[in-house]
Order: C-alpha cells, then structure tokens, then sequence
C-alpha cells in the first residue's frame, strides 16, 4: 500500500490509523506509488490550494489505473467527506471514497472492492473513536500523536472543519491513556496530543475531565519524555493551562495559538469568539504564568470585508506580541461555510501583497528571536540526521524550534544540549561536544542552559 497524506497532524494520525489496520490485515507499506496494489491519499479541505493538490495527484494516478485495473485507489480525508459521491462520478478510476469518521471500517471495505470491483463511497458520521491496533512493544517511531478528540463546535464563518468532521466528541481518558502506554512501550519519547480544539476536551464526559486533569494523566506515564498539544482555541485558553505549562514537567513550553486576525471587527465576522483585547490578555496570562513560552499562530488574510486599516491592526498585533511563529494564508472561499457567502471580498493581488508584508514583518521577528538563542545551550531531542544536511542531527527544543547540528549518531533519541552557534529564521545551528552530553532526569525541565566560559 502507498498512504499520502495531506494537510493537519490530524490527517497524519489518521494515516497512521489506516497503516496499522491494514498492515493487521497483511499489507506492507512502499514508497514507491507503481509498486502499491492499494493508494490511499488522505486528503484536506481546509483551503483551496490543498483540494488542489489533491486534485493534480489524482490525475497522475489515473494512467496507473488504466494499466493495471485491479489496482484499488482511495480518497479519504476531508475532501472524501466533503464531496463524496460526486467524487466516484467525476473521477471514475477511484475506487474509494472514505469520510473522515469511517477510518475503522477500511480494511473490509478494501476487500469487499477487492472482491466484487464496485465503487464504494461511506461518508456517514458514526463517531467510532476506536484506537488503532496496538504495537505490543514493537519498534515504533521516536515522536508520536494522540488524538483525543474528534470535531468542532465552534462554526467559525471560514472554517469547513465542523462539516467534515463532525461534531466535538471527547476520547474517555482511559482509552487515551492506553494508546500513550502502547506508543511509550514501543519507543515512542515525545506525544502531542490532538484535537481541534483541546481547550475543550472534556465536555460531556461523565465524570467530567478536563484538559488539564488529561495532561497531569498523560505526563505521568512512565517513559515519557515531553509532551505537547494543538490546537488551543484562544477563547478557551485557561489559567489552569498557563499554569501547567509552568509545572508539568514533561509538558513542553509551547503553545500554538491561532489569532487569524488582529482586527475585532474582523474577528467578529469570522466569529472567533473573542475580540483583539481578549486575546491580548490571554497572551499576557499566558506569558506571566510561563515566561519561556514560545507562541506561534495562524492569520488569515484578505478576509471578506478586511480593510487596509484591518490589515494594519495585524500588522500591529505581531509587533506587539511578537509570536515565535506563524503560518499564514490568502483567504478562500470553502464548500459550506458562512463566509463564502459574505460580501466585500478582496482583491487577489491586495491579498497577495498583504500576505507577503505581513511574512516579512513575521520573519524578522522569527529571527530576532531565534538570535537570542546563540550563544547558549538549548535542550534538544535529537530526532536523526538532517534531510539537508546529512552530516548533522536534527532535533526540536522543548519550543518547538529545529536545532541542525554536528554530533555522533549515537546521540538519536537522546535529550542533549548543543550549544548554538548561528541562527536564522527557520532554524538554528549548533554543536554537540562532551560538555553537552545527554540529559539526567534532574535537568529535564532545563529549557535554556548558558554556555560555558570555554565557549
């Protein structure tokens, strides 16, 4: 089988799902798409230009199928949820359409195409939160996620997540827990737990659980090193969570925390649920209660509506706040959602010119920070060996930032402390030498280190 995924670490999670499953069922995974009997791609909806993707990887698929007719090709994901059937119609070599909810059901749908050739599109909600098959202690990757969560309640006007996935539905912690002792059983050292929005885990459980009341479970498991979350849905965000940040040890200080506008007025058309103040105060919070916290963020621009003086709002609210990282995007008009249908829309090429402002202005802030950081010793697991630059390790600080840097390949998998060197927007560079050997239990918590006077 080929697995390509597109789009959320939701979707990766899911991919993974559909791995273990299969494999359950005596398929291997290849890299290589002409030597597959079965390609899944597990698609995103969230904006225009991933359905897009999707769309050009189909096409390619389609002379695959026409010389080798048993090959079964699948769609799954958010756009399988969202178009559905019209998708079996418009692209007939597809075999597959798989919603977003029926992930456990993969392995018999395969069969049944593989035995009768039929298409079959299965696109019904059905809540099945199942956990993948267990890894009983085999060897597993060094980093994992661990979706809690299925769906939204939010309906934020851009947004196509509540359409495709559903509802909120909260994962019984006991079932969590189980999946993290299988992952951390099998080698698994870092787990960010997933959610739409895991502010609001919890709710509707009985006994009612709370984020942190999971967090507190999850990072006492044995054999676990760090631990992260995303997404946080900032009118959610609770002072229980900023304090925990602080406290929980394994937890990483690092929060992803989507703004998409710095404008109230905008922030209400899109109804996000808290205006450019609140926000600000809950950053303010946030930074009091965990001073090494590193923030990063979405914004959205050229929404319906947005004005220059919007626009300049944003603008002013990254300097402000001075985020670690942003993703940002071009507004586009989705399948359903309430925003397609709002008025004002916005020039492409103004879109355009105030996404590539907005990526400068983040930029150099990113690299101001990052800068602050030479110099020091960073905490750092090592994860393998650089894809650019094959001579080095690579590794994340408890902050999330990549750290490139000279070293023995015996150090992968270990908590080490590199000492940083020079420092650009996307990552930092460093080295390793005996001073910064691996980690003790007792330093764990140690974010930054100073470097030694030999230095």
């Amino acid at each position: 089988m080929y697995v390509a995924t597109f789009g959320c670490q939701m979707n990766e999670y899911d991919s993974d799902r559909m791995v273990r499953l299969l494999a359950d069922h005596g398929f291997t995974q290849t890299g290589d798409v002409r030597q597959a009997d079965l390609i899944l791609l597990n698609t995103c909806s969230i904006r225009e230009k991933a359905e897009q993707k999707v769309y050009s990887l189909l096409g390619r698929m389609r002379p695959l199928k026409e010389s080798r007719p048993n090959l079964i090709i699948g769609v799954g994901g958010c756009v399988a949820q969202q178009h559905g059937e019209r998708l079996l119609k418009q692209l007939p070599f597809v075999d597959l359409v798989l919603g977003t909810h029926a992930i456990h059901r993969l392995p018999e749908l395969v069969e049944e195409i593989s035995r009768t050739r039929r298409q079959i599109c299965l696109t019904d909600f059905d809540y099945n939160l199942d956990p993948p098959p267990p890894l009983a202690g085999r060897p597993y990757r060094l980093k994992s996620f661990l979706t809690i969560m299925q769906g939204c309640d939010n309906y934020c006007s851009y947004c196509v997540v509540p359409y495709v996935r559903g509802r909120e539905v909260s994962r019984p912690p006991a079932v969590i827990l189980a999946e993290a002792e299988d992952l951390l059983e099998s080698g698994v050292r870092e787990i960010t737990l997933l959610g739409q929005n895991v502010n609001s885990y919890g709710r509707g459980l009985e006994p009612r659980v709370t984020f942190v009341d999971l967090l507190e479970m999850v990072a006492s498991r044995p054999g676990l090193e760090r631990l992260r979350f995303t997404t946080s849905h900032p009118k959610d965000l609770s002072l229980e969570l900023c304090r925990a940040l602080a406290d929980l040890g394994p937890l990483c200080e690092h929060v992803h925390l989507p703004v998409q506008s710095g404008s109230t007025r905008i922030l209400k058309r899109m109804r996000r649920g808290y205006s450019r103040d609140e926000y600000l105060a809950r950053v303010e919070t946030l930074r009091e209660a965990c001073p090494e916290v590193s923030l990063s963020t979405d914004v959205i621009v050229g929404f319906p509506g947005e004005t220059e003086a919007d626009f300049q709002e944003t603008m002013d609210l990254l300097t402000r706040i001075r985020f670690d990282g942003m993703y940002s995007f071009k507004y586009s008009d989705r399948p359903m959602t309430r925003a397609a249908g709002l008025e004002g829309k916005v020039d492409e090429q103004v879109k355009g010119r105030r996404l590539a402002e907005l990526q400068a202005a983040q930029k150099e802030i990113t690299l101001e920070r990052n800068q602050a950081l030479v110099g020091k010793r960073v905490q750092v697991l090592v994860e393998g060996l650089s894809r650019r630059y094959h001579e080095q390790l690579t590794g994340r600080t408890r902050t999330n930032k990549i750290v490139n840097f000279t070293g023995p390949e015996g150090l992968i998998g270990e908590l080490v402390e590199p000492l940083i060197l020079e420092a650009w927007a996307n990552s930092l560079r460093g080295c390793w030498t005996e001073t910064g050997s691996p980690v003790g239990p007792e330093d764990k918590r140690a974010g930054l280190i100073e470097a030694h006077e030999s230095f």
